[in-house]
């Protein structure tokens, strides 16, 4: 990876001058790594095998893929990852005759691997610090509204700029501080993803939602895809000719694993924390967002469980339903966290002493003495509309019918605004783009299910408090005592029945009419979709306004929180390449219980049922009868490890991140935190915080013993004994 410019976040300790005492916790950006001693803490290796912005490092060998984090494992392209991020591509490649989902897939050869719909990797090749020349796009503006639109044109400029400079890249750029420090990231695309070997869903969902989030688990989350590019190497779409992706650095397994004790680390992408906050956001996420949609999603796996009468419905579903249900029990996690620590007042307290701070300088109370008023006034009208605006970013979202009804106002919107002379061009160039959206949604369509939820959101819309109630269909009068429920089922059956977007079929006729035909098309289900746009467009203007606000006042709030606490600050995660590292480590939850770090074949044994979540095939017990370990072991010989705790910091985004050992090497794959580490988003403390991987002694007995995918081993360079 090369690097540009100068490194984002130097200057604001520079100019701080402050002594560069690391907190405990850290997911550490690049530009921060140099600044540990990781030696201290227990690496063998040189740091800059870890990240070395001017040669080949560990980094090399990230991968962003899907959303989540993979590593490159191998010469040919071999990436691991989670068994759960690639849980939607494994259901669409499966049918009601080949169910790759439950049964698991093993492809012995590269000709019978099988293309990961909707997936592709993303790969970090170089940043640079962009904040002067973001922020001087709004050194006299004052506007909020002006500011943030102002901000984002010169995003969108950058962004515009770097990628006709280069067209094989994809720019972005990343607000690392709010208000006050962004980075652009440039990354290549891989368009063409396949899967590998994915056990059985038995191994790779063990204990399901019942053991989701919490400690101890004995599920074997990993796969194995590979990245396909085309014969010159540029990327391309899926295609028979095109070869396998040769990339610049890759991982090496250590199949001895690692042991309580140990020290690890972790490079992924781990995607939003929100601990620079001020309390009111906090209390915000406590009061409004985490409730609602924590007993939204639930309802709606709910929904979607009740229409999955069949394989092929259940197949549609099974990945929204999976995804749903991860969200809402990590919500219910933070709230849970949230109130037992009461982080909120604990935020009100901290800020009580950043105010005295703040009146003791008289230089402070002129730019910063009113900040904190000015921010609890801005949350203050957040909370006032939340619980509208909360149900309103559901409403396109809520039917996959209406969201590509959406996605065809907003295609001739774009057209109309074109000139009168590229407007066939755009439209040509667009609906391409449209009719794989379109397919990639209707891939998990079912009918029954998007009028239910459909329903439900309107109805959610229709029976707020007076003050934010809001009416999507002009037909439904709001006035009290009206049987509203019976109303939306009549409305929302005589929709589906007129609408065309019911049908995947249907979407083909509509694009592919004459340009003059497409401008002038309407449907029942667009009319909607305009009238929850026209809502949805008033919502984001008070918006923007609040975050233009917020936004110099949330840069504020970190500059004079540094100078309060004498201590860097190490930005909020943003979905950019990190760091972190600590120790194989146990803990204890609650009074008088210690769990410890390691969980083994033993314990999955125990577990195991003969239906339900704790479904288990019954080899696995035939081969811990026979002892039938190989050498992917405990210390002792006696058990095979499944999965494994540390003390790092990690979130979201950080699925399929490598735990590498002091040697660099791969000893398993980051999946899932404890449900008291749920709250990590707000606040990280080494009592509660542990992350959760499957052990790579795992990975590879179940790959040998179970599956006897040994194609595996032989291609990780693992020397087997049998």
């Amino acid at each position: 990876m090369k690097k540009y410019s100068s490194l984002f976040l130097i200057f604001l300790f520079s100019l701080l001058n402050i002594a560069h005492a690391m907190p405990d916790e850290g997911m550490y950006p690049l530009s921060e790594i140099k600044k540990l001693d990781l030696k201290k803490a227990g690496l063998k290796i040189p740091q800059s095998e870890v990240y070395n912005p001017n040669g080949l490092s560990l980094i090399d060998a990230l991968v962003n893929v899907g959303g989540c984090t993979g590593s490159f494992v191998s010469n040919e392209g071999l990436i691991i990852t989670n068994h759960h991020c690639a849980f939607e591509a494994v259901s669409l490649a499966s049918t009601p005759e080949h169910d790759y989902l439950k049964n698991g897939f093993v492809a012995a050869t590269k000709e019978q691997e099988v293309q990961a719909k909707n997936l592709t990797c993303k790969i970090t090749d170089s940043y640079e610090d962009v904040s002067e020349k973001v922020l001087s796009a709004v050194k006299n503006i004052f506007d909020p509204t002006a500011r943030i639109n102002s901000i984002n044109a010169k995003i969108a400029q950058i962004i515009k700029e770097e990628e006709q400079k280069d067209a094989t890249i994809k720019a972005e750029v990343s607000e690392m501080f709010i208000g006050r420090t962004y980075v652009l990231f440039r990354y290549k695309t891989i368009k063409d993803v396949r899967i590998v070997y994915v056990p059985q869903r038995a191994v790779g969902e063990f204990g399901g939602e019942s053991d989701n989030w919490v400690w101890p688990r004995h599920t074997g989350d990993f796969s194995f895809l590979r990245a396909y590019v085309a014969k010159d190497g540029s990327s391309a779409n899926y295609s028979k000719d095109n070869v396998p992706y040769h990339p610049k650095k890759y991982l090496k397994v250590n199949p001895n694993g690692a042991n309580e004790g140990d020290f690890v680390f972790i490079l992924g992408y781990p995607g939003r924390t929100f601990r620079n906050y001020p309390a009111k956001y906090i209390q915000y996420q406590e009061k409004f967002q985490l409730p609602y949609i924590s007993n939204l999603y639930d309802w709606q796996n709910k929904q979607m469980e009740a229409t999955s009468i069949n394989k092929s419905l259940e197949l549609k579903q099974a990945s929204k339903i999976k995804r749903k249900a991860n969200v809402l029990k990590n919500y219910r996690g933070k709230l849970k966290g949230l109130k037992g620590i009461d982080l909120v007042n604990q935020k009100f307290n901290q800020e009580k002493e950043l105010q005295a701070f703040i009146n003791a300088d008289t230089s402070l109370i002129r730019q910063y003495g009113k900040m904190l008023q000015n921010i609890d006034m801005v949350y203050e009208e957040v909370f006032a509309d939340a619980q509208k605006f909360l149900v309103l970013d559901q409403v396109l979202a809520s039917s996959n019918a209406l969201s590509i009804a959406n996605q065809v106002i907003a295609l001739q919107k774009k057209i109309a605004e074109s000139p009168v002379e590229n407007q066939e061009k755009v439209y040509q160039e667009s609906k391409t783009v449209l009719l794989k959206s379109a397919k990639d949604i209707y891939d998990t369509y079912v009918e029954a299910t998007d009028k239910l939820l459909l329903k439900r959101i309107l109805l959610d819309g229709l029976t707020l408090e007076s003050k934010q109630q809001f009416n999507l269909i002009n037909e439904i009068p709001l006035a009290k005592g009206t049987n509203w429920d019976a109303l939306l089922n009549k409305h929302i059956d005589h929709l589906f029945k007129k609408s065309d977007f019911t049908n995947a079929q249907n979407i083909d006729q509509i694009l592919n009419q004459s340009l003059k035909n497409f401008l002038k098309y309407k449907d029942p289900m667009m009319a909607l979709a305009m009238q929850a746009r026209s809502e949805i467009d008033q919502m984001n203007a008070i918006r923007k306004d609040r975050n233009g606000r917020l936004n110099k006042l949330l840069a504020d709030y970190v500059n004079v929180s540094i100078l309060f606490k004498k201590s860097d600050f190490i930005p909020d995660a943003n979905s950019t390449l990190r760091l972190t590292y600590g120790n194989v480590k146990g803990f204890t939850p609650v009074d008088a219980t210690y769990m410890k770090p390691t969980t083994t074949l033993t314990g999955l044994i125990e577990k195991g049922t003969a239906e339900g979540d704790y479904y288990l095939p019954a080899i696995f017990k035939e081969l811990k009868q026979q002892k039938d370990f190989g050498q992917f072991t405990t210390k002792d010989g006696k058990d095979v490890p499944v999965a494994f705790l540390y003390n790092l910091d990690t979130t979201g985004g950080n699925s399929g991140s490598p735990i590498m050992d002091e040697n660099g090497n791969l000893v398993g794959v980051n999946f899932d935190r404890a449900y008291e580490a749920t709250i990590n988003d707000f606040a990280w403390n080494d009592a509660y915080s542990r992350s959760i991987g499957c052990d790579i002694r795992y990975v590879l007995w179940v790959a040998q013993k179970v599956d006897h995918a040994d194609f595996i081993l032989t291609e990780l360079g693992v020397k087997t004994i049998k």
